[in-house]
């Protein structure tokens, strides 16, 4: 199955989105996916290329204070993910399995749940940090920052955490923020 006039359309509406770093950021989550399990399926690789589609189609009153907590507003914006990922796939004529299968990984990359979805929420836990981190500590400052870092640090799978060592922030501000948060959890990056 060629996927390339999938991965083209679905990377025209992500160039679309309002956060600046949304294309980076699904173009490094595929990279990690790839370093992570360089056998990934093509169902996989289409999911984490098209896992944050929803932000460039955000409609203006869906905002994290109308939910109860940010999993919550995770999880609404992963199935609305799911959604837009898969009408694009049937759109595209590619076979109805497939495009379920992107759903159900897509539906579930916030939290995972099973071992591709759990693959795919870690490679997008390392691409936040690694891309979209310092961006992120721009736009909301340290406490919001710390707060972020805090709910993705936890959701990296232990097997994974390790992999934050490699990385390095210009910003030392930033490096002190996830050296702390892994202490906080019981551990070191």
């Amino acid at each position: 199955m060629n996927l390339s006039r999938l991965k083209h359309r679905i990377r025209k509406i992500i160039m679309t989105s309002s956060v600046p770093e949304d294309l980076n950021h699904a173009e490094n989550t595929l990279d990690w996916l790839v370093r992570l399990k360089p056998d990934a399926d093509q169902a996989l690789q289409i999911a984490a290329f098209g896992h944050d589609i929803e932000r460039a189609v955000r409609a203006p009153e869906f905002k994290l204070r109308a939910y109860p907590s940010y999993d919550a507003f995770k999880d609404v914006h992963a199935a609305k993910s799911a959604s837009i990922v898969k009408n694009i796939i049937t759109g595209h004529g590619l076979p109805q399995d497939f495009a379920e299968d992107v759903y159900g990984l897509v539906k579930r990359h916030e939290r995972g749940g099973c071992p591709r979805s759990d693959l795919l929420r870690d490679a997008d836990s390392l691409s936040f940090f690694e891309v979209n981190l310092p961006l992120y500590f721009e736009r909301e400052g340290w406490e919001k920052t710390r707060e972020r870092c805090r709910w993705g640090y936890r959701r990296l799978s232990p097997s994974h955490r390790h992999l934050l060592e490699t990385f390095h922030f210009d910003n030392p501000e930033i490096t002190d923020l996830v050296e702390r948060v892994a202490r906080e959890d019981g551990h070191s990056p």
